[in-house]
């Protein structure tokens, strides 16, 4: 062959930026033998392409990444679009008729992640499940651990799931007149960011990760949001009792763009306490705030949704003296 030229190896690297190549590898790509002078030239040619920032030298083993390049992004170009703040509907309290006191106060814009940590049995479903009903004219996409089943290699809806969707379906009207879905359900439990659907609504339900690898949360949040383009993401998580963070805690802080901790609220297991842990953008104060309410009819609705504080008398301990708060019997808030 002709003699091989930086160029001709730049065009190779152009089709495998973000790979991993080695010397003997690009001699193998260009049949270059042993005793040519191409064979000891190219690496001359690695050396000046690294020069150039095409290559990065990995370890010590003649290894080297192919830079993935990029342009500069023009801000201010002429026609550059602002885009609006994302129309998202949050949970309604069905006999108020309205969306979460907070939700006006919430700026959602394309692109944004939200997290709901969550106890067991706390009520992470029923949010993914309603912030699904409330946004259905977007086309939302579901995904979820418990939300599909497989028999004899197909996928199918799994019971509890449809019986929910059954349930709120005397107030939600899931598919259209041709009987179609009016959302998309995936059967994904894992490798959630390969199947992401960008531009649209992704509410997964939820991300499951080793005891001994919760620090890998916050690569697969940011895999996600990399693929959103202009859709949201919402994604419920697993939290310890009392926690003050998802498992995975700084790790899901780092991309979250509005952060919900559920935790229990009182002694009735319907009753929920919903902080707002974190916001990126609101209009008014936000974080911080708490609210409770109650989930009712087999986990599909919400009623008596309102702020709540600390209970002055315990002061948020739940106990006076040793004996059961008179003030909040034991809840340690009480409506503000």
């Amino acid at each position: 062959m002709a003699e091989l030229t930086p160029d001709i190896v730049k065009r190779f690297l152009d089709t495998i930026q973000g790979q991993n190549i080695t010397v003997n590898g690009l001699r193998q790509e260009f049949n270059l033998l042993p005793g040519t002078k191409s064979y000891d030239g190219i690496r001359v040619i690695i050396h000046r392409l690294v020069e150039q920032r095409i290559l990065r030298a990995v370890g010590n083993r003649g290894e080297y990444r192919v830079v993935r390049q990029i342009q500069p992004v023009k801000v201010f170009k002429p026609g550059r679009e602002r885009r609006p703040v994302f129309n998202l509907m949050f949970p309604r309290d069905i006999d108020k008729g309205i969306e979460m006191d907070f939700a006006d106060s919430v700026i959602i814009r394309e692109g944004d992640l939200i997290t709901i940590g969550g106890i067991k049995s706390s009520g992470k479903t029923f949010l993914c499940l309603n912030f699904c009903a409330e946004n259905l004219d977007n086309n939302p996409v579901l995904m979820g651990n418990e939300y599909t089943v497989s028999i004899k290699g197909e996928y199918e809806p799994a019971p509890r799931f449809i019986s929910r969707l059954d349930t709120m379906g005397e107030r939600v009207r899931w598919y259209n007149e041709e009987g179609e879905d009016r959302f998309t359900l995936l059967p994904v439990r894992d490798d959630y960011a390969e199947h992401i659907v960008t531009d649209r609504i992704n509410i997964i339900d939820w991300i499951n990760l080793d005891g001994n690898a919760l620090y890998d949360i916050g690569k697969v949040l940011e895999s996600i949001k990399s693929q959103l383009g202009r859709g949201v993401a919402i994604i419920a998580l697993q939290k310890s009792e009392g926690a003050f963070n998802p498992r995975g805690g700084q790790f899901v802080r780092d991309f979250s763009d509005l952060e919900l901790l559920l935790d229990g609220f009182g002694e009735n297991s319907e009753d929920v306490l919903l902080t707002v842990k974190g916001v990126k953008e609101s209009t008014t104060r936000v974080a911080g705030r708490t609210f409770a309410y109650t989930v009712t009819n087999n986990g599909t609705d919400m009623i008596n949704f309102r702020e709540v504080k600390k209970c002055p008398t315990c002061r948020g301990n739940g106990l006076v003296k040793g004996n059961r708060c008179d003030t909040c019997y034991g809840s340690k808030y009480v409506d503000k």
